[in-house]
This record gives C-alpha cells, sequence and structure tokens, in this order.
C-alpha cells in the first residue's frame, strides 16, 4: 500500500509549505511510491482522529507521522535499505538538523515578511479568514503593513545568506556532491516564495539561485515543474 502523503494546497492546486516540500523530497530521495492528498489549511483537523494541526503528515500503512523532521527521521529509519536522507552516519544527520534550525531562525524568519500577502492572495477560499487572522495576531499588524516596504529589505534578507552562498559556491550541494536533507530544508524555503510570488529574492547570478536550480532539477525536475512565478 502506498503511503498517502498530506500536502498544503492552495489556490489553482498549488502546493506551497516549505516543510511540506522536504517531506515530497525526502519521500523522491527515499524513491518510496505515495499517494498525494492535497489538504487545505481548514481540512487537516480531518485527518486521523481530528487532533492534527499541521501538514506535512504521512500515514504509512496507519502510522501517522506528523512534522517534516519526524517523518524523514521515520523514513531514514523504516527504509533503511533505500538512499539515506542524512549521508548514513549520526553526524550527517545533525548537520541536517543544524540546517533546519538555521532555516526556520534565519531564512524563513527574513522571507515571510517579504511574501505574506502574496501567500494569502494563494490559499484556498475556505483559509482566507483562517489564514488572516492567525497571521496578523502573530505578527501584530495587517498582512498588507507587515509586506509594505519590502524592497527595502530585500538586500539585508540577501546578505542573511552569505553562509549558504558561500558554501554552495565551492560545492553543487550542501550535502556535498549529492544532494541531502539539508538541500531539501533550505530548498523548501526558496520554493515557497517561488511558488507564490513574483517578487524575485535572489539576483540570477546568486550562487543560491544556482544551489536552488540544481535542486529543482533533481528527481526529473520535481521541483521546477511545480507551477511557479520564475
Amino acid at each position: 500500500m502506498a503511503i498517502k502523503f498530506y500536502d498544503l494546497v492552495g489556490r489553482d492546486g498549488r502546493n506551497f509549505s516549505p516543510y511540506c516540500w522536504r517531506t515530497r523530497l525526502a519521500l523522491a530521495h527515499k524513491g518510496l511510491d505515495y499517494e498525494h492528498c492535497p489538504t487545505a489549511f481548514t481540512a487537516i483537523n480531518l485527518i486521523g482522529g481530528g487532533d492534527l494541526a499541521t501538514v506535512p503528515i504521512i500515514d504509512d500503512g496507519g502510522s501517522l507521522v506528523v512534522d517534516s523532521n519526524a517523518i524523514a527521521d521515520y523514513l531514514e529509519a523504516t527504509y533503511p535499505d533505500r538512499p539515506s536522507l542524512y549521508g548514513g552516519d549520526g553526524a550527517a544527520a545533525g548537520l541536517c538538523y543544524f540546517a533546519h534550525s538555521w532555516t526556520n531562525a534565519v531564512v524563513h524568519a527574513g522571507l515571510a515578511p517579504l511574501v505574506l500577502k502574496d501567500i494569502y492572495d494563494h490559499v484556498c477560499e475556505e483559509d482566507r479568514d483562517y489564514f488572516r487572522a492567525r497571521r496578523e495576531q502573530i505578527f501584530g499588524r495587517s498582512l498588507e503593513d507587515v509586506q509594505a516596504g519590502r524592497e527595502d529589505r530585500l538586500d539585508a534578507f540577501r546578505a542573511s545568506l552569505t553562509p549558504l552562498r558561500l558554501t554552495v559556491r565551492r560545492q553543487a550541494f550542501l550535502g556535498g556532491d549529492t544532494a541531502n536533507y539539508a538541500d531539501y530544508t533550505v530548498f523548501g524555503a526558496f520554493q515557497w516564495a517561488r511558488i507564490i510570488s513574483d517578487f524575485r529574492l535572489l539576483a540570477d547570478d546568486d550562487p543560491v539561485f544556482a544551489w536552488f536550480l540544481r535542486v529543482g532539477e533533481l528527481f526529473d525536475g520535481l521541483g521546477r515543474k511545480s507551477p511557479g512565478y520564475y
């Protein structure tokens, strides 16, 4: 029985969640078949017993696993005969966990205010009130006010990517010659923006953009084939 993969869906069937992209690429890396289950924000509580609040979620023969990192750990432990997501040892897994923390603290924190209203414009109609209320509670301002003046903040965001830029300037992937879960974690953030916003976060000549394109071409262009603005 194929794994069921519950993935956040927005307007026009666009799948934009950065966390769900981590899981989608992890499943592809492991070469696992899955049933794709597009899910609106307000429909997540219909999965399982009704006490789940976030995606990604996978259902592997009745075993429900929630959270992208937990799913990666589960896939690594349950399918050890498939290619390793981390690189095969505890040290490699630790570096992938660092990439997770850095992405959430730096990349997501800097990126979200630049595209917040654009996200709202792409969520499903039934999710719009929920999304606006929750995000405006978090930011303490309207979505429009959060995103306003983003052009003036773009250089600072790009500067925050210097550690990533220096790394992918000298090697193809964060995992070295081949991609691993660290790449999928960081890629998810930029894929999030690409799918819901025409605001270009990265310059064409930025090594980070070249790396983003390389990851997007993995697995027969899984990332690049998804509808986006560039």
